[in-house]
């Protein structure tokens, strides 16, 4: 098991995502308050000291593939969708997660492949417990173990997201960086990376705190035909070996070897056919054959297009009782850390992410 610390030491390197936890709280202070002020205790971070093999490649099969075109199975009944913007996002009311039918399930699946987000609020999932919420996700694909931070004890395939307000080290971070956003897809990494993930709010600052999602599947539409044309036939290296020596060089835990892909930089939806851009700022090494000054100049243009094309983007606000539920393979998102964590304001979800299909490359 890692070692405890109750604060960051000096030499040790600021986090490159300050929303998440990295190693055990220990029996601090910290740890106590939040055992006693949390409904959610049981969803704190724990690491249990597993080793996680690679995972083999597995055939999927999308179940928006099995949807009714129509959605009748879950848009029945006292079922209300609104969507939040013209591009990507809804809000799904008057349904709950905890009872849908396998056939609802498939329906949603293919509302989160058209709309790229969905939100649903006034949920009693949180409460449901770890067991019915992993069993829910894996219709949706392969439970994904994340290798680094906290889960639930016998449930690897929780990634808790937590930020207690400590203070200390926010301030740490903000020495180094200008912003708490880290643009990303979920564990891009892998050779089959998540298709549909899942979060869920334990508790959350009144203001603050939100998730952006950007649609890359239209943020690929913008791009010049002839700009297009190019990416379509680039590849990119993903790796988690940073995130992995972060871990190790802080004294956490990992739980799993550095993973390394080679993904194409446009990949096709199996189930819209839509093309989408799939770059982020957080596992990408570089770009096959060309050189580093090349890599960095390109990824960085993708990524501020992505990131700038507020057009092409939702800011997802988190209340009591909400789920969202997003595709992974067309969006980019980002936490924001803008609330006053020294006024003890606590971010608190777990995260559930379906392991889907090799990314498709564009056909030439």
């Amino acid at each position: 098991m890692a070692p405890h610390a109750s604060e960051p030491a000096s030499d040790e390197p600021a986090s490159y995502d300050i929303n998440l936890p990295y190693k055990p709280l220990g029996e601090q202070q910290e740890l106590r308050k939040s055992r006693k002020t949390s409904k959610y205790s049981q969803y704190l971070p724990t690491w249990e000291p597993v080793f996680f093999p690679p995972c083999p490649e597995f055939e999927f099969i999308d179940p928006a593939l099995r949807a009714d075109k129509a959605k009748r199975n879950l848009l029945n009944g006292d079922a209300v969708l609104k969507h939040i913007s013209p591009k990507m996002g809804s809000e799904l009311t008057g349904v709950q997660l905890s009872e849908m039918s396998d056939a609802a399930k498939d329906d949603l699946a293919l509302l989160v492949s058209e709309r790229k987000c969905v939100v649903l609020r006034d949920q009693n999932f949180a409460d449901w417990g770890p067991a019915n919420q992993q069993e829910f996700m894996a219709h949706f694909g392969k439970p994904n173990y994340q290798p680094i931070t906290g889960s639930v004890p016998g449930f690897p395939g929780f990634h808790i997201i937590y930020r207690d307000g400590n203070q200390a080290e926010i301030d740490k971070f903000f020495e180094h960086k200008l912003t708490s956003t880290l643009w990303h897809q979920d564990v891009s990494y892998e050779r089959q990376p998540p298709g549909y993930v899942m979060l869920c709010i334990l508790q959350a600052p009144e203001v603050g705190g939100d998730t952006v999602f950007a649609d890359t599947t239209e943020a690929y539409r913008r791009l010049s035909p002839a700009f297009r044309s190019m990416l379509e036939e680039l590849r990119a290296t993903h790796s988690s070996e940073k995130m992995c020596n972060f871990a190790r060089a802080t004294g956490g835990l990992c739980r799993k070897d550095p993973v390394r892909s080679s993904h194409p930089i446009i990949r096709v939806h199996p189930v819209t056919g839509e093309k989408a851009i799939f770059v982020n700022g957080e596992f990408i090494q570089g770009i096959e054959g060309w050189k580093d000054p090349e890599s960095e100049v390109l990824m960085k243009f993708l990524i501020d297009h992505i990131t700038k094309g507020h057009d092409f983007q939702v800011r997802l606000s988190w209340r009591p009782k909400t789920v969202v539920i997003f595709d992974n393979r067309t969006t980019c998102h980002t936490a924001t850390l803008d609330y006053d964590a020294s006024q003890d304001k606590d971010r608190h979800m777990f995260r559930l992410a379906s392991m889907a299909e090799v990314p498709i490359p564009v056909e030439k």
